[in-house]
């Protein structure tokens, strides 16, 4: 039984950071688009149930880079993760505000928000976890005009970020 508060012992504290780093690599998959980065969090063999595409998650990593092209931008920022750990699985709720810039030139830039939560299955095969199986529960969403400031103080000379491998952070972390 799961007792909540209960203090892990040395192996279940690196299972936990192991599984908030593929929970972070899945999120940073997304934001630039790398399928490649993307499917380093799920095992060969996992599934997803996304909504619009149920199935093998590979296929999934694959075609979501593409599909998101439609918007101009994407923030995925995880929240509250609870993790249930059974040896070599585990059941993990992780809370989930993804951010999405949509640019319309016709009728106005768009902001859509989407408050949810990924439902994983996860597996430790060897010395390493990944995503064995995600569903996605979206709790409610927003949409809004475009709310964005690009220029002035304080925005001009920061970098900006690109849903590609011409992004900031290739240089700083796969240099």
């Amino acid at each position: 039984m799961f007792e909540t508060g209960r203090v892990p012992g040395p192996r279940e504290v690196a299972d936990r950071l192991a599984i908030l780093d593929v929970l972070a690599c899945h999120s940073r998959g997304v934001d630039r688009g790398d399928s490649d980065v993307l499917c380093g969090a799920y095992w060969p063999d996992a599934t997803v149930e996304y909504g619009a595409f149920n199935g093998a998650a590979h296929t999934f990593c694959e075609r979501l880079p593409h599909a998101m092209r439609v918007f101009r931008w994407t923030h995925h920022a995880l929240g509250n993760v609870a993790m249930q750990i059974d040896g070599a699985d585990a059941r993990v709720e992780t809370y989930v505000v993804a951010r999405h810039y949509i640019e319309d030139r016709a009728s106005g830039d768009r902001e859509m928000t989407v408050f949810g939560r990924y439902l994983d299955r996860m597996q430790r095969r060897g010395d390493v976890w990944k995503i064995a199986h995600r569903r996605v529960v979206m709790d409610w969403n927003q949409h809004a005009a475009a709310s964005a400031k690009w220029i002035g103080a304080p925005f001009d000379g920061l970098a900006r970020g690109t849903r590609d491998r011409l992004d900031p952070l290739y240089p700083h972390c796969f240099a």
